[in-house]
């Protein structure tokens, strides 16, 4: 923008905001947020600059609007990509309608999620003349599903919630890309994912979620294409996720579920469009064999309790295990001959030859085969190229067991190379990263070098809760050292003395599933309250039981410490056990412990506190999640207050008064007269002295 442009812009975006605007028109219930406000100013300045910008916006800043209406005042086409799908409902079903009855406009919004989430009409027209169903339950969610597609104008799932989140006859009906034909699908025109991509070409605001932006930005480059429409702005809510999801959608992995469902299709393509034959029921069911006899090499590969390890050793093990190995390129090979041999059927088998060679290549890259031709074999596959040309050892390989399945993997260590290229270079306009857990003692130095953003401007946005009377934070006195025999049982003690006070109503947040299990099981036994724990059934199923449940308490692990809200009474005290350091000897933590140490740097300062501070951030989160809640939140590690770094974690935390007293946490939940004291008390030691801070 012209320098007066962009002040006629950010005076627009200021007056929506303020005391008689817009908002306060649009909202009987109207209060100012400065927060608010200035993040708002903050996202039409880095707009009208075409800078990026790191935004931490404290709960309750109300950020969704703070960059929602600089994003449609500006006029530019942007995209908002969220953490998940819940998240992208809500902001187009409840924040967008909302937006459009205060301007008094339509804003042309589109949505956007994975092939996965849409019905492939193709495959329904192809089930329904030859079905493959077993039992009534497939039946009857076939039926669900014909219905409603004679109905429905997106084809999404989420359309659908009758059927169940487990629907083993959804993944052969949706429209996942392996088995996709493209133009040349006779449907294509009425295909759901086109309809999809048409909205998405002609609307103005374009809302995705992480899953689905990186995987886009990961995949541009093969037969496909861009999915995602070129803008001049993207907006990452919850961009605390970032780096776990690049490493995902940037690394290469290889399952024997993979084999499985490959042969499974090529089979119900074969039936469907009669090109089958005795020889390729024979090497189908041949390639399960040998993939089975592969895979049980790395049987004795796990430590005890261990599911995650590294791989370090493919060239060699390949050499051990070579016979199982060649024995499994040789039956992918040999699948790719029968397709090939397939004639007036391209439609159906081109799909499956280019995943049968995608699969061979990936499976020879992960063991280190990369002979001569591999390379041009791999050159419309960018993932498998950067793993290939990988000369930095900036990918870790490990495996991981999942039930009795295992795959083999490749992640990257780093990804600030990636997007530095890729995202905040690639001249697609304005990045704007925000969350409630960015910085680290006040500052972004840890999130802009995990990401690669080299030049941002940055601010620091207050919670617009009252935290220094809504919450107390209690640290017990005298407690083990978190490695020691006494620390569970003592732990176990402290909780049962907070759940009594709290009158259940408390999650407890554990930083290992085994911990989870020691806390439940000694909790529950000592305990009226009913005690429910992470496992028992989907985490919606434990969540919705915790709701409904009165004076409930729920043991949880990382799946629980970010992105559930429970407003209220319901939630009333938040107890985490330990500091949630990550596993070292994970493998990808492993990974950049060492790289990190390898370029002369200091991980447990430079990437092993940071991180674990924004998990603690994102832990106490649950806790306080509108203006009138209230509630404790404990921390049974006291090595927040007798370890130097322990200030770190302090000072990346809103400003809660602190206390050791169990006392004052009694006298905090009886909510008598005196509790305002006890705050009072509390809030009397001196605020913590924060680090730098929130300029520009």
């Amino acid at each position: 923008m012209d320098p007066q442009s962009r002040q006629q812009f950010e005076s627009s975006v200021e007056d929506f905001f303020a005391p008689g605007g817009p908002l306060s028109q649009g909202l009987d219930a109207w209060e100012h947020r400065s927060g608010q406000c200035d993040m708002a100013s903050g996202v039409a300045a880095a707009l009208g600059e075409r800078r990026n910008l790191v935004v931490e916006a404290g709960t309750g800043t109300g950020k969704t609007l703070a960059y929602l209406v600089p994003l449609v005042l500006a006029g530019k086409r942007a995209v908002v990509s969220t953490a998940t799908k819940n998240l992208q409902e809500q902001l187009v079903q409840k924040d967008v309608p909302f937006l459009e009855s205060v301007l008094g406009q339509k804003l042309s919004v589109a949505v956007m999620k994975g092939r996965n989430n849409f019905l492939c009409l193709q495959k329904l027209a192809d089930m329904q003349g030859q079905p493959t169903l077993s039992g009534i339950s497939e039946v009857t969610e076939f039926g669900l599903i014909r219905d409603w597609s004679e109905r429905t104008t997106k084809g999404d799932r989420a359309e659908l919630p009758e059927l169940p989140g487990d629907s083993k006859l959804w993944p052969r009906l949706d429209a996942r890309r392996e088995a996709c034909t493209g133009r040349r699908c006779a449907l294509f025109d009425d295909c759901f994912v086109t309809k999809m991509h048409r909205r998405a070409r002609e609307a103005d605001l374009i809302v995705v979620n992480h899953y689905l932006f990186f995987a886009d930005l990961a995949l541009r480059k093969d037969d496909f294409g861009a999915i995602i429409p070129d803008h001049q702005a993207v907006v990452f809510d919850e961009a605390h996720e970032i780096e776990r999801i690049v490493g995902q959608f940037f690394g290469v992995y290889f399952s024997h579920g993979q084999i499985d469902e490959l042969a499974r299709d090529i089979r119900a393509a074969a039936k469907r469009a009669n090109f089958g034959s005795s020889r390729l029921t024979k090497a189908l069911r041949g390639l399960r064999a040998v993939s089975g006899r592969f895979f049980d090499c790395f049987s004795d590969r796990f430590k005890k309790g261990s599911t995650r390890e590294r791989f370090r050793d493919r060239s060699e093990f390949r050499d051990r295990s070579g016979k199982q190995y060649s024995a499994l390129v040789q039956a992918l090979e040999g699948i790719e001959g029968h397709l090939r041999l397939v004639k007036n059927h391209s439609k159906e088998t081109d799909p499956l030859k280019s995943r049968t060679r995608m699969t061979r290549l990936t499976l020879r890259i992960l063991l280190s085969d990369i002979g001569p031709g591999l390379a041009e074999e791999a050159y419309k596959h960018p993932v498998l190229t950067n793993l290939i040309e990988d000369n930095r050892g900036n990918f870790v390989h490990w495996i991981e067991k999942r039930r009795k399945s295992v795959s083999l993997r490749a992640t990257p260590i780093e990804v600030s190379s990636i997007l530095d290229e890729a995202l905040f270079d690639g001249g697609g306009g304005s990045v704007i990263l925000t969350s409630a857990t960015l910085a680290v003692n006040g500052e972004f130095e840890f999130i802009r070098g995990r990401l690669g953003l080299h030049s941002s401007n940055e601010m620091v946005v207050p919670g617009h809760f009252d935290f220094r009377n809504q919450a107390l934070l209690y640290i017990p006195r005298s407690m083990p050292e978190p490695k020691s025999p006494d620390f569970t049982p003592r732990a176990a003690r402290e909780i049962l003395e907070l759940i009594r006070l709290s009158r259940g109503r408390a999650f407890v947040l554990c930083t290992s599933y085994q911990h989870m299990r020691n806390l439940h099981k000694r909790v529950s036994a000592a305990t009226r309250f009913r005690c429910l724990i992470q496992g028992q059934g989907s985490n919606e199923a434990v969540l919705d039981e915790f709701r409904s449940t009165p004076n409930c308490v729920l043991f949880a692990t990382f799946s629980f410490w970010q992105g559930v809200d429970v407003p209220g009474e319901q939630l009333s005290c938040v107890i985490v056990d330990k500091l949630p350091f990550a596993v070292p000897s994970d493998p990808i933590v492993e990974a950049r412990i060492e790289q990190i140490r390898r370029y002369g740097g200091h991980p447990f300062f430079e990437y092993q506190i940071p991180s674990a501070a924004l998990a603690l951030k994102q832990g106490f989160g649950r806790l306080i999640r509108a203006a009138t809640d209230r509630g404790v939140l404990a921390l049974l590690d006291n090595r927040l207050v007798t370890k130097r770094y322990g200030q770190v974690f302090l000072n990346s935390l809103p400003d809660y008064p602190r206390t050791s007293d169990l006392g004052e946490v009694a006298v905090f939940f009886n909510g008598s007269r005196d509790s305002k004291s006890t705050i009072r008390r509390a809030a009397r030691r001196p605020p913590r002295q924060r680090r730098g801070g929130h300029g520009w």
